[in-house]
């Protein structure tokens, strides 16, 4: 599978919406989008719709978090094999809601990578995205956490944490997919994201708690082919 640019990564959290059929609705709505527009839409449902989900959509989908554990006597935990059965085809690394030791994270990625899953991993600093740059993952997203959840989008904030990530990640793995988030909320961010050097974003609440879901990925969308225009 092929992550063409621009990428729109939407994480479901554990919003009221992100489960039963409104978890469907929203993943139709993007899959909707990436077939009107051709941009690479990823939903991330969280663990107990990936069944649901993934049997209703042919787009990405991606469970939120995997533990490194194998299988066997672990209650409570979530193996990477089991969200690949479940139907994902990849996972959410390090998110800083549910972050892991860089040991964990090392582990993580490879076990995911051995059991077939996309991993897309989580740094909250420039710094911290090149160091895991160095384990191999699909993709990085650079989330500043206290940016996330306030509408406030770090390619406006903090547009130098977004160009400083590109070039770190970059210098030490030029293959790995750079996107950003924390308070991604509108197209024009998608734009400011792409035009700062990314890929594309890591998206959560501007979707998941909007009126119309199809709308706001739509828009984010057609800014992020607009800004890729732009540098072609």
């Amino acid at each position: 599978m092929k992550f063409k640019p621009p990428i729109i990564a939407i994480n479901y959290k554990i919003y009221p919406q992100a489960f039963g059929e409104s978890a469907v609705k929203i993943a139709k709505s993007a899959e909707k989008v990436a077939r009107e527009t051709g941009v690479t839409v990823i939903v991330a449902p969280p663990l107990t719709e990936i069944y649901r989900v993934s049997r209703e959509v042919e787009i990405p989908v991606f469970a939120q978090h995997i533990d490194p554990i194998k299988l066997g006597a672990g209650t409570g935990y979530t193996p990477p094999e089991a969200v690949k059965e479940a139907g994902a085809v990849g996972t959410i690394i390090n998110h800083s809601e549910h972050q892991l030791k860089a040991t964990d994270i090392f582990k993580a990625v490879n076990m995911a990578k051995n059991a077939g899953l996309y991993t897309l991993v989580c740094a909250d600093e420039p710094e911290i995205g090149a160091a895991v740059a160095v384990f191999k993952p699909t993709m990085i997203a650079v989330e500043p956490p206290e940016l996330i959840g306030t509408g406030i989008p770090v390619s406006k904030a903090k547009p130098e944490v977004v160009t400083r990530s590109v070039e770190l990640i970059k210098s030490v793995n030029k293959d790995v997919i750079v996107l950003t988030g924390a308070g991604i909320s509108s197209g024009e961010d998608v734009e400011a994201a792409i035009r700062l050097g990314t890929a594309g974003v890591l998206v959560a609440s501007a979707v998941m708690k909007a009126k119309d879901p199809y709308k706001i990925i739509y828009d984010m969308a057609i800014k992020g082919l607009k800004a890729l225009e732009k540098q072609a």
